[in-house]
């Protein structure tokens, strides 16, 4: 099932949210233990990912370039300012609102490259595997943001599963416009090329970088082209 990665991730930001709303306060030690915890888990799952490359050099043009218009249009900076802005448009008072807590649990969950591609695993080679980690993610997250901003979390499910979901059926659609031979080099090599920016998410949640993977997104649209490119030229 092409949405099986998207419910659960929603599921589990259900979850998250109920058993925030049963709580009041979470020790800074319990946080950061989990958190390193999944850090850990997203960085093997972005070397398990990664090593399933066979065309190193396409991968490696692709976050270059994707690299270079990224950080030439300051894409992460963008994106943060965005988000900033829609929070701080429902945030005016210090009341919490299900508006507030809405908004602000959405952006945190749908902005990221998790999210595209997770989406585009469980679309290509329904492998659910980084939506499910993700879901754990943003579930613990959701636990946090309750406790402080109130049950409106729980309807950031919405366009969770509208956006994922979106990808996700668009990714398996593109069975039908390439034969398997080449669609089994385009998910392996679009695998590992996730798989790289997973690991450096991984890295970034332990604290042990700080990578703007907003930057790396256009690398994807990139990797794309020049796959398609190869075909004809070589």
């Amino acid at each position: 099932m092409v949405l099986y990665g998207t419910l659960m991730n929603a599921l589990l930001i259900v979850i998250g949210t109920l058993v925030g709303l049963l709580l009041h306060r979470i020790p800074d030690s319990i946080k950061n233990t989990t958190m390193q915890a999944i850090g850990l888990i997203v960085i093997v799952i972005g070397i398990k990912m990664a090593i399933q490359v066979d065309n190193t050099i396409l991968i490696l043009l692709s976050l270059f370039l994707g690299a270079i218009c990224g950080t030439a249009i300051q894409l992460e900076n963008k994106m943060n300012a965005l988000g900033h802005r829609i929070e701080k448009k429902w945030s005016k008072s210090n009341k919490k609102s299900i508006t507030e807590a809405f908004i602000t649990s959405s952006l945190i969950y749908v902005v990221g490259a998790m999210s595209i591609i997770g989406a585009l695993n469980s679309g290509l080679s329904n492998d659910h595997e980084i939506l499910i980690t993700k879901g754990f993610l943003d579930g613990f997250m959701s636990l946090v943001l309750t406790t402080t901003l109130g049950y409106g979390v729980i309807f950031s499910i919405i366009p969770v599963i509208l956006y994922q979901g979106s990808i996700a059926l668009f990714a398996e659609g593109i069975h039908n416009f390439i034969n398997s031979s080449i669609l089994d080099s385009f998910t392996n090599e679009m695998t590992a090329l996730g798989g790289v920016l997973i690991l450096a998410i991984g890295t970034n949640i332990l604290g042990l970088t700080k990578i703007k993977i907003g930057d790396f997104l256009p690398a994807i649209p990139v990797f794309i082209l020049l796959f398609f490119l190869q075909l004809n030229v070589f």
